[in-house]
């Protein structure tokens, strides 16, 4: 056992890590156990299909309002009590959800109030969680530690935690979400034990303004040509990725003829590639320089896009789309390791903030995309766009992505917000 411990969490990125990633993993499978049971509850309440999107929107609410401001605070107080308390909160949100499925006072009116309870929640708990990974290990181990905690998404939240949810909801409405609390208490006593070193955060510099914050932030990366950079190809990428990913179901039914179980398969088949890469990433980091691993993932994603609009055979887009899992959460790891060893500590809340707030837009927009796309000119048209669009970007940074790749060694000297 303590080889395999080892293995998954080497000594040399310490024991804070450890139980950092014992504690996402425990949470990503209660957040998997709602990915189904969530849905489930939403259409036992209502068969309205506006109610039924409403529920899937309104956790997405909280990133778009207020991932700036979350970022700001998660710069300002103690982000471990940040994570803990926001954690706690979410719990809370869970039972008394469960009372009210237990005492038949649950409606599709409380049910979008708690999910948006949750969402709230939720954006204060990972960007202040986020932002701890810098702190507890080394610059140089960040790729692997990000590929660590994407495992567990890939394997908790993705492939376990929704077959157990279906599961539960069918032997009790209420029993995933108690089950899904009881993981968030448990994921909140794990983290409790990470030792956090002392930071500088920008109150201790000087009181200000959260807005003046959020601006201190925008001001850094706007100076940051690499992580500028990074950020707008994030937002790019996941608009081309957004558009086929938002009608794959569509897609997979009407150019490939597959039933619900053949649909399952092409998610199967991508999380099972993601799975392979993450646990493989540390050796793929030694041995190929950063800068060509980003150009061949960003090239894959343009080459993997053309062959899922070509094709209408159910076998190849398995294998496009393990292929796909594979150097998707490669990048997924590396994009995440290059931002995080580029920002100072006192800015990792603000600068991951405007990150994944472009990741969440470019995923909507992309999303609305696909959907007139696919209205318009069939169910191939969003991998098309995603094809042109993804090339174009690619060839508009090409020549960037080696400095991106550094962009730690370009930091110096950019310590301090480039506020007045």
């Amino acid at each position: 056992m303590g080889r395999i411990l080892d293995v998954i969490a080497p000594p040399r990125m310490g024991v804070p890590f450890r139980w950092n990633l014992a504690s996402a993993w425990v949470a990503q499978l209660g957040d998997g156990i709602a990915l189904a049971a969530g849905p489930l509850l939403v259409a036992s309440q209502t068969d309205d299909p506006r109610l039924i999107a409403a529920a899937a929107m309104v956790q997405q609410v909280p990133t778009l309002v207020l991932g700036l401001y979350a970022g700001a605070i998660a710069d300002r107080v103690d982000r471990k009590r940040l994570v803990l308390t926001a954690n706690l909160l979410r719990v809370v949100v869970l039972l008394l959800l469960v009372g009210t499925i237990l005492t038949g006072t649950i409606s599709i009116g409380l049910l979008l109030l708690a999910l948006l309870a949750v969402g709230t929640a939720e954006i204060f708990a990972d960007t202040g969680w986020r932002a701890v990974l810098p702190s507890i290990v080394p610059p140089g181990d960040l790729g692997v530690a990000s590929a660590r905690q994407m495992s567990g998404f890939l394997v908790a939240n993705q492939m376990v935690g929704p077959a157990v949810g279906a599961s539960l909801f069918a032997v009790g409405h209420a029993l995933p979400f108690g089950v899904q609390a009881t993981a968030g208490l448990l994921a909140a006593a794990l983290f409790a034990k990470v030792a956090l070193p002392a930071v500088v955060r920008a109150q201790d510099r000087e009181p200000q303004h959260v807005g003046r914050d959020i601006l201190d932030g925008l001001r850094w990366i706007r100076h940051h040509a690499p992580v500028r950079t990074l950020i707008l190809v994030i937002l790019a990428f996941n608009i081309t990725w957004g558009a086929p990913w938002g009608v794959l179901v569509y897609w997979a039914q009407q150019r490939l003829g597959v039933d619900e179980v053949g649909f399952g398969l092409l998610t199967t088949a991508s999380a099972v590639g993601g799975v392979i890469a993450v646990v493989g990433y540390d050796r793929l980091e030694r041995r190929v320089a950063l800068g060509v691993l980003m150009k061949v993932c960003l090239t894959l994603e343009v080459l993997m896009h053309l062959a899922l609009a070509l094709t209408t055979v159910p076998a190849v887009a398995y294998v496009v789309m393990f292929a796909f899992g594979a150097y998707a959460f490669v990048w997924g790891s590396l994009s995440n390791a290059v931002r995080q060893r580029a920002t100072p500590h006192d800015l990792q809340g603000r600068v991951g903030s405007v990150y994944w707030l472009g990741l969440t837009v470019g995923l909507l927009v992309g999303q609305l995309i696909g959907g007139l796309l696919a209205d318009r000119f069939g169910p191939a048209a969003p991998f098309w766009f995603a094809f042109v669009g993804s090339a174009v970007t690619l060839a508009l940074v090409w020549r960037q992505l080696g400095h991106i790749a550094h962009a730690d060694e370009q930091s110096h000297g950019d310590e301090q917000p480039h506020g007045e």
